[in-house]
This record gives C-alpha cells, sequence and structure tokens, in this order.
C-alpha cells in the first residue's frame, strides 16, 4: 500500500472573469478554490492516492468553504490550522488568441502570510507518509510561510520522505525583503525531485539553456537537456531533474511536452497540441500531480511516469478552474494514443 503524500502551502479563492472578459468589463466573477500544492494534492486524491494539505486558514466561512472543496475531492485536511483574519485571493483574467491572461494577487496578509515556525507539528503531520511535496510560491509569500516550508522540509528529510519541488518562480510575490535566488538554494538542495520550466532556472538559479528560444512558440528538448545537467551539478542530491515543455504559439494554442533526467539517461515524453485551452492555470501542478503518481506506481519505469504527467496536464488543459478532474483510465487512454475526444458511451 503507497504511503500518503504530504503537501504544504496556499489555497485561495480563485475569481476569474467569464467567457474571456477583461477586467474592466466583467461585472461578475467565477468563484472557485485553487494553489499550487493544493491543486498537486487534489490531482493525487483524484488518482485514489491518500493525499494531505496542510496550510492555514481563517476561522470564517471563506476559510471554511476552501476546507469543504478541499474535502469534496476527498483530501486529507486533519493538519489544516486556523488563524489570522483571511484568505488570499486571485484575479484571473483569461487570454485568447495574441492576448495574454492576467493574474491579480489580493493576498498580502492572508492567514498563511502570517504562518510562523512552531505553528504546524510536523512530524505528526508526516506520520504514515511517504512523500512531502512544496512549490516556490509558498516561500515566496512572506519571511514566516518561508521559514516554516524549510521546517517542514527538513522534518520531511528528516524522517526519509522523497522531497519534492516545483521551483515555480512568481516575481509578483517576491516582496518580503529577500529573493528567490536567495532563499531558494538551501530549500531546493533537500530535494530529491525538482521540477521547473523554461523560465524557472534562469530566473531562480541563472541556469539558461545553451540555446533556445521560446518566443517562437516551439520549445525542443534538446536545448533543456543542459539545464537539468546544470541543475544537477547545483543540487547533486537530486534523483530526478524534470523539465516542462511549454512552447506558447498563443493564449489558445500550445504545444506541451516534457524532458526528466535521472542522473543517467534522459527521457523525452511525447509532444501534445493543445489547441483549444480552456483553462491553462494549473498546468505545472497537474503534470506534478502526474508524475508523482507515475514515479509511485509505475515501478521505476521513469519514462510511463513521464509520459504519465504530460498526458495528465493535457488533459487539464480542457478544464476550467485549478483542479485537474480527470481519472487515472482517461489519463491513460490518452496516453495509448487516442486523442480523438470521441464520446464515450
Amino acid at each position: 500500500m503507497i504511503k500518503k503524500v504530504v503537501t504544504f502551502g496556499e489555497i485561495m479563492l480563485r475569481l476569474a472573469t467569464p467567457e474571456h472578459q477583461r477586467f474592466s468589463q466583467a461585472v461578475s466573477y467565477c468563484a472557485s478554490y485553487g494553489g499550487g500544492e493544493a491543486n498537486v494534492a487534489v490531482s493525487l486524491a483524484n488518482f485514489g492516492l491518500p493525499a494531505d494539505f496542510v496550510t492555514r486558514l481563517p476561522e470564517n466561512d471563506i476559510g471554511h468553504a476552501a476546507l469543504m472543496e478541499l474535502k469534496k475531492h476527498s483530501v486529507g485536511t486533519s493538519n489544516i490550522i486556523f488563524g489570522g483574519d483571511r484568505l488570499g485571493i486571485y484575479f484571473l483574467e483569461t487570454g485568447s488568441v495574441s492576448r495574454p491572461s492576467r493574474v491579480v494577487y489580493d493576498r498580502a496578509h492572508s492567514s498563511i502570510a502570517e504562518i510562523l515556525p512552531g505553528m504546524i507539528a510536523w512530524e505528526k503531520v508526516f506520520s504514515g507518509a511517504s512523500w512531502f511535496h512544496w512549490t516556490g510560491i509558498t516561500p515566496a509569500i512572506s519571511k514566516g510561510a518561508a521559514d516554516t516550508c524549510l521546517e517542514a522540509i527538513k522534518a520531511a528529510k528528516k524522517l526519509g520522505l522523497t522531497v519534492s519541488c516545483d521551483l515555480n518562480f512568481r516575481k509578483n510575490l517576491w516582496k518580503w525583503g529577500k529573493t528567490a535566488t536567495e532563499v531558494m538554494p538551501e530549500m531546493v538542495s533537500y530535494c530529491d525531485v525538482i521540477l521547473g520550466n523554461e523560465e524557472d532556472a534562469e530566473k531562480v538559479f541563472g541556469i539558461r539553456p545553451d540555446s533556445a528560444d521560446v518566443s517562437t512558440g516551439m520549445v525542443g528538448s534538446p536545448e533543456f537537456e543542459s539545464v537539468c545537467l546544470k541543475l544537477k551539478e547545483k543540487f547533486p542530491g537530486a534523483k530526478k531533474i524534470i523539465i516542462t515543455l511549454r512552447g506558447s504559439i498563443s493564449a489558445d494554442h500550445n504545444t506541451w511536452s516534457g524532458i526528466l533526467f535521472n542522473g543517467e539517461r534522459f527521457f523525452n515524453a511525447p509532444v501534445y497540441q493543445i489547441t483549444h485551452i480552456v483553462d491553462r492555470v494549473g498546468g505545472g501542478d497537474s503534470f506534478m500531480g502526474g508524475l508523482i503518481f507515475g514515479l509511485l506506481n509505475y515501478d521505476g519505469d521513469d519514462q510511463k511516469a513521464l509520459n504519465f504527467a504530460v498526458a495528465a496536464s493535457c488533459l487539464k488543459h480542457t478544464i476550467h478552474g485549478d483542479f485537474n478532474l480527470v481519472s487515472v483510465a482517461e489519463v491513460e487512454h490518452l496516453m495509448k494514443g487516442d486523442s480523438s475526444g470521441r464520446v464515450i458511451r
């Protein structure tokens, strides 16, 4: 039996403009919940794995509504703590064609932004767990969130859990006094599995591919093998380094793939053409959820684990909201090459 996976971060109220409207046009917003590590936990629970999400929520109706949303998707919530005054919010304007999507954060002084080390009993949290996942979003929120995340990482490592990180650089969040370049190296040094995209390694660690131009809309794996090698050199303890490969042809049409380096071999996933994107927010989180599932279930088959991650994330682009609400059977169906979208009856 696979032991539980624990994720730690912020869940937010998501307010999205309907039907590709601009913020200046919207008279209403579609409300849902989401956030990097919560999205990963929902993916894993949806795939049938035991998954706990740890955060700090305000003791009010909105905080409890977020809690209910997690419970609805079978995510474990017993280690969530309450305190502070508010839930973070993010506003989403969904782009179209050549107009990119836009995100505006309203998460200053949220409950988790005011978290401090010692508030969460990590040894209790990690009892019966085998994996801990965090992202670079959490230490960007505040010094307290960064210190608490490092506390969790050290506790997980001490207890022998696999530790994974999605680098997830968010320039608009790093405002509390230190930069990602100052904070992230120590945290990432404890990680067994490191995930990033074509920008994260450069923005956080100054690591660039030997040659690549993402502005063309085509991102290929050979250019990013050098990024994997440089990350492995910087973080020799990492067992697997993965780069997601997104080519943005337009806001509605992306290519999507990934590359995995296990220290000895490179593995390349198929390239998907996602031609009518419904919602790309949470795409990287759905990749991470798929990757963790694959690594835990496919008996050391890195190629199959990578293929599952890319296919799961490909399907996420067809679903409104942050959460990836697809089944293992649906992902494996796409992995086998059936992307026809024919009606199932």
